[in-house]
């Protein structure tokens, strides 16, 4: 293998076949962060890295990364957890704080905080200049996607019948998924995705990935329409209010310790399958969208 950043992922996955502790699904999700972490290094312009050689510098690339991505921080603290764990079996202890507050990292927050759901403003989106872009944020909105989700998507082959399934290539963590295509509105804003890819990605074939979530970014700032993560939050309150006839808490709606025998069922299916379509494994995530 040559020396150069691709030397990390080696590194990486050496550690991880040597050190087997945890559980199988602990094990899983270890390798699939670290692999994504030592690919956003690579991304970051960090080259000839290895495993023992990561610095507070790297570590402060991946938090401003993760920030402007709108990770909870819940996923930011098991991310720096996997950090934690590859440093120490590197025999490099103690290059990262061991308190995330050091870092900078608030406090994981459920419910009880204000709702960040956040509409896509019709007006500001249509001033967004790229097509390419403008389309990615139409699918992140429709959809409830992440950002590298609604930039990566190839819409015509994501599009299938009743469905719109994501390729693991294009998603966090590298976990497909499916999600019910259910309104005009998404059905519109994956004609016009393809109108704008035609049998490509949301990438054009001059830019690579890095170069196009620039422009995203860019862009979106320069309509005002933040980072957009507020999408997602919106989506995910949308969708359990369709399922269960109830607004979430923290669209207003009833709190889950004040509804039924018969509610709390529904409530408990509902969660887990907006949990499932917004990318993620637990229900319990969706008190940071719905409270």
């Amino acid at each position: 293998m040559r020396r150069d950043s691709h030397c990390l992922t080696h590194d990486l996955y050496e550690i991880w076949k040597r050190n087997r502790d945890g559980s199988y699904a602990t094990k899983g999700e270890r390798i699939t962060n670290l692999l994504l972490i030592a690919r956003q290094l690579r991304e970051g312009g960090f080259k000839n890295l290895r495993a023992a050689s990561l610095s507070p510098k790297h570590v402060d690339y991946l938090l401003n990364r993760w920030k402007m991505e709108g990770l909870a921080t819940g996923t930011i603290k098991n991310r720096m957890a996997h950090i934690r764990w590859w440093i120490e079996k590197a025999g490099k202890a103690g290059t990262v704080p061991s308190e995330n507050a050091a870092l900078g990292i608030p406090a994981r927050q459920y419910a009880g905080q204000p709702s960040k759901a956040q509409a896509l403003d019709p007006a500001r989106h249509e001033r967004i200049k790229d097509p390419f872009v403008r389309a990615s944020v139409w699918l992140a909105a429709a959809f409830g996607l992440r950002r590298g989700e609604a930039i990566k998507m190839i819409p015509c082959l994501a599009w299938q019948g009743s469905v719109l399934y994501l390729q693991g290539s294009w998603c966090k963590g590298g976990r497909p998924r499916l999600v019910p295509i259910r309104t005009a509105e998404q059905r519109a804003a994956l004609e016009y995705a393809i109108k704008v890819a035609g049998r490509g990605s949301l990438i054009p074939p001059h830019r690579t990935y890095i170069q196009q979530r620039r422009i995203y970014d860019a862009q979106i700032r320069t309509v005002g329409l933040g980072n957009l993560h507020g999408l997602r939050h919106e989506y995910a309150q949308g969708r359990y209010e369709e399922l269960t006839g109830r607004q979430a808490p923290k669209a207003g709606g009833p709190e889950r310790k004040t509804l039924t025998g018969q509610e709390r069922e529904g409530d408990k299916a509902a969660r887990l399958k907006v949990s499932k379509e917004l990318g993620h494994n637990r229900p319990e995530i969706l008190m940071t969208y719905c409270g």
